[in-house]
């Protein structure tokens, strides 16, 4: 007959929590910063909706589910069937990095989320 040994481990020995490290420092952000981009953006947004409101009513009919990216400002305006497809034509067409767009989506809901793109 063969006798087994119990191997008995201390686990505090072999567990040892790895210290948690952020990539990027914490950004200091003033609230009187925060209120202002936080307002800039809903009004951004608010642009938008008033745009995409306007055309949903034609464009709804020939490309309905399909992805609408809205520039705010200028009020032109992208469409393409699939995200990564409008993503694309938003890169071509923007060459500022910075350019604020808020998509939706061409159906009875209207949205699809908001991207800043």
């Amino acid at each position: 007959m063969k006798s087994h040994k119990r191997l008995t481990v201390d686990m505090t020995q072999v567990y040892q929590p790895r210290r948690r490290s952020r990539i990027l420092a914490p950004s200091v952000i003033a609230p009187s910063d925060l209120d202002h981009r936080r307002e800039h953006s809903n009004t951004l947004a608010l642009q938008c909706r008033a745009v995409f409101e306007r055309l949903r009513e034609h464009l709804i009919e020939t490309h309905y589910n399909w992805f609408i990216a809205i520039d705010p400002e200028s009020e032109n305006y992208l469409i393409d069937q699939t995200l990564p497809g409008l993503t694309q034509k938003i890169r071509h067409s923007y060459d500022d990095t910075d350019v604020k767009l808020t998509i939706f989506r061409l159906n009875d809901t209207g949205t699809c989320g908001r991207l800043w793109v």
